[in-house]
């Protein structure tokens, strides 16, 4: 038989056998692999179910009981002044309707500039009306504002 020349000229003592490959475990070839996909899926679904079930309270309202008096609150000396906001819009300043809230509060908060003031409008009131009854204290020298309501049994 003649010779070749080239690459395989050369004869391979084990060209008979079929080459064994061994394989390493998994572990072995790569470090393990940690995916966040999943937990980052399942926080943000938590987050949505939470988000959608949760109930939204109203942080800018003080619960109040129905009597005239209220507690001083953090941070202000004195007494505290309701004002009440009835129904068809006029303001009750101890138990008095009030024509123009901003001449009446200004005379009362005239003593006492830091006297906290609880605006305490009716359920039938408009928010037009609770929000002229407060710029009206704010411009009489309010500084200390709260909108209050009372507590519904159901």
């Amino acid at each position: 038989m003649p010779r070749r020349s080239g690459l395989g000229a050369q004869q391979n003592p084990r060209a008979g056998r079929v080459p064994v490959v061994r394989l390493l475990p998994p572990s072995a070839r790569r470090g393990r692999l940690i995916t966040l996909v999943p937990l980052v899926d399942a926080m943000l679904i938590l987050l949505v179910f939470f988000l959608v079930t949760s109930t939204y309270l109203d942080l800018d309202q003080v619960p109040l009981s129905e009597t005239e008096t209220a507690a001083p609150s953090a941070g202000t000396s004195g007494e505290t002044l309701l004002i009440r906001i009835a129904p068809d819009g006029t303001a009750i300043v101890a138990g008095q309707r009030v024509a123009d809230l901003e001449t009446s509060a200004r005379a009362l908060l005239q003593d006492m500039p830091d006297r906290a003031v609880l605006v305490f409008p009716s359920p039938a009131a408009s928010v037009q009306t609770l929000v002229t009854a407060m710029e009206a204290l704010i411009r009489a020298g309010a500084g200390s504002l709260r909108v209050v309501r009372t507590e519904t049994a159901e």
